[in-house]
């Protein structure tokens, strides 16, 4: 059965799962329904980050157009253009083994396409949530649900995944940004 955490939460994941390599994020959402006139296009990325929490090159951040690392330690499966039906609406996968020696954490974020031109935001997304798949097998590890504490962000770090020793560990943040994607980018040391 899953852990189910609330902001602000850590927990191990590969050392209470011994020999845990290969994990499934995956991100899910809905939207309230009202009369905007266009449509919402979430979009889940990864920052990997050194101890500085700072990406040291472009490739560090992996997303619809960079779907996977070079090292092929993080990999974004695709984008998920609607959202539209239940379960994960994107998923990024991760290796635990591949990741390079200078990557201290693995920011997870979903953004808003084109917010600010739509007139969009996180106040009006429900039900997100992340949830920590082992990759062999299929079992859920972990679940967060973000709650409806958003209002006018259209950016949020919804959790790290960290080294803490020779261990990987998950932090549940849920951290709204304003200013989109563009904001995230230069909070971990990326050029827009």
């Amino acid at each position: 059965m899953a852990i189910q955490l609330s902001k602000g939460q850590r927990v191990d994941l590969t050392k209470t799962n011994p020999g845990l390599t290969k994990v499934m994020i995956g991100l899910g959402w809905d939207t309230n329904k009202y009369s905007g006139g266009a449509e919402f296009d979430l979009d889940a990325s990864a920052f990997l980050v050194d101890a500085n929490n700072r990406c040291q090159q472009d490739t560090d951040f992996v997303f619809y157009n960079n779907l996977q690392h070079p090292s092929g330690s993080v990999t974004h499966t695709g984008d998920n253009r609607t959202g539209e039906g239940d379960g994960d609406d994107e998923q990024i996968l991760v290796d635990f083994s591949k990741i390079p020696a200078n990557i201290d954490r693995i920011g997870i974020t979903v953004t808003i396409h084109d917010a600010e031109a739509r007139s969009q935001n996180f106040g009006q997304v429900s039900n997100a949530f992340v949830r920590v798949v082992n990759e062999e097998g299929g079992e859920e590890l972990i679940r967060f649900d973000l709650g409806e504490d958003f209002s006018i962000e259209t950016a949020v770090v919804v959790c790290e995944l960290y080294r803490h020793g020779s261990d990987w560990k998950f932090n549940a943040i849920g951290s709204g940004f304003s200013g989109g994607l563009a904001a995230l980018c230069q909070n971990y040391g990326l050029e827009v």
